[in-house]
């Protein structure tokens, strides 16, 4: 305070002489000066007996200020989000899988993204209960504006201005019982496969997400869902979930299942219901352990015939059941990661569903394609932080990590549970090679090179061998992921 004082008296010095320069003067005099000092006095010594009185009442209630302590650290906040660039030595163009391939040989193309840019905030209200929130924009969002015309006779005109989603990725409430039983009900995360349940940008070394995974089944999958789930102090990690089936309707040979999550309606549908579970375990410092599931009706998932209409036509015995099954696991010691996973998935009925998606009318939500009944998807990546070998570097945290990556998937691994090589450009071998730096333990820089090997099919001639071009790419990107309590 008497620093404060000082600098005032300074002020209304320079002031003083400032007004009596001035062509109207207002002179201050000392007499002033001085009643304004006493003043200053009278509102420092107020100040400092305020202050001792909050003290006094902070030694009477020493639960109200425990209580304060306690609120701090509730509000939790952050998120994660990639920005990337690429250049494919490969062509783009729809056509590249049709009957001439060799004509897009020489073909390339560049890219620069937004993949995801996620905002995840989440709030303890005491006594077990809490939410939790997330909003992903996915390729930079969305934009639209009306604009004029003028080259159209100045007629109004609404434009889209940037492709790309917006979407609620999460809102659940949450009871918390104990440790070994928490229930969940909303938007949440189904954690089947291990892209799915550590999507963060910082949990995977190459640029984009792992290609397998993200191709066959959704990523990152989200639906409304209601959960129980819990932990025992030996490192086990439960969940079990109850859930809305997928929409058959949407299904398709590049993507298999992963269109049917979610809805394109403004509600989802839920004819049809669909269970999943996660089991993990973690009692061994540095590694974990993950085996995951789904199972659930797929095909009466829809608006373009009701029940009754089914149950009167060829289709009145078909179910389109699901099937996922995943493992995955990670390791991280010694400067070492090594992580990796299997999923293999399965749809009753495929030849069925097929039939009636094709036969689906113009306009429809269908894609019209081939189903394949099984899928499947493997990779591992390991890599070594070089800079664990100094000690400097360590106690900075910063990292810096040389990897490899392999990965093999096929989208259309068999057709009504025949092996197929109808779609040869579904499946193929990927390697991928590169590095990630951590400058802090949030941000990553990344940058890879990656190759990708399609598999061989029948040629026209009735030979077997290569028909489709490879796919080899340069990227880089920066990433960040990191979540606080405030």
């Amino acid at each position: 305070m008497k620093k404060y004082r000082q600098t005032l008296i300074a002020i209304l010095l320079f002031s003083g002489i400032t007004a009596v320069s001035a062509e109207d003067s207002i002179i201050v005099s000392a007499a002033d000066l001085q009643a304004l000092i006493q003043r200053v006095e009278r509102l420092e010594q107020a100040q400092a007996k305020d202050s001792v009185s909050q003290e006094v009442v902070s030694a009477e209630k020493p639960q109200a200020a425990s209580a304060k302590a306690q609120r701090s650290g509730r509000f939790i906040i952050g998120g994660y989000g990639e920005v990337t660039a690429k250049h494919c030595f490969y062509s783009n163009n729809y056509l590249r899988y049709g009957k001439n391939p060799e004509k897009y040989a020489n073909d390339h193309y560049g890219e620069f993204d937004l993949p995801h840019v996620v905002i995840y905030m989440g709030y303890d209200f005491g006594k077990g209960w809490s939410v939790g929130t997330e909003i992903e924009f996915e390729h930079g969002g969305t934009e639209s504006a009306v604009e004029i015309e003028e080259e159209e006779g100045g007629e109004y005109e609404q434009e889209v201005e940037r492709g790309g989603e917006v979407a609620l990725e999460q809102f659940w409430l949450q009871k918390k019982f104990n440790q070994y039983a928490v229930l969940r009900a909303g938007m949440q995360v189904i954690p089947v496969g291990g892209l799915n349940a550590h999507h963060e940008s910082t949990e995977y070394f190459g640029v984009y997400r792992n290609e397998g995974e993200f191709t066959i089944i959704p990523s990152t999958w989200h639906e409304v869902a209601l959960t129980f789930m819990g932990s025992t102090p030996k490192g086990w990690h439960y969940q079990a979930m109850f859930l809305p089936g997928l929409d058959s309707d949407r299904f398709n040979r590049k993507n298999w299942v992963k269109p049917g999550a979610g809805s394109p309606y403004e509600f989802k549908l839920a004819n049809v219901f669909a269970g999943a579970a996660r089991v993990d375990y973690t009692g061994v410092k540095g590694l974990r352990l993950g085996l995951s599931g789904y199972c659930g009706n797929s095909f009466r998932n829809t608006l373009s015939k009701t029940n009754a209409e089914l149950d009167e036509s060829a289709y009145k015995d078909v179910k389109g059941m699901v099937s996922i099954g995943a493992f995955d696991f990670a390791y991280k010691d010694y400067g070492v990661v090594l992580r990796g996973g299997f999923t293999y998935g399965h749809l009753s009925d495929a030849a069925a569903i097929t039939q009636y998606n094709i036969s689906m009318r113009k306009g429809s939500v269908s894609s019209k394609q081939w189903v394949a009944s099984d899928v499947l998807a493997a990779g591992v990546e390991a890599g070594y932080d070089f800079f664990s070998l100094n000690r400097k570097l360590v106690d900075k945290q910063q990292q810096f990590y040389v990897f490899g990556r392999y990965d093999y998937y096929d989208s259309m691994f068999r057709y009504d549970n025949k092996p197929t090589d109808m779609y040869a450009w579904c499946g193929r071998h990927r390697i991928a090679v590169g590095i990630n730096y951590f400058p802090i333990k949030q941000i990553a820089v990344k940058a890879e090179f990656s190759y990708g090997i399609l598999k061989q099919g029948t040629r026209a001639d009735g030979t077997r061998g290569k028909i489709y071009n490879d796919e080899p790419q340069i990227a880089v990107g920066i990433v960040y992921a990191g979540f606080y309590q405030l």
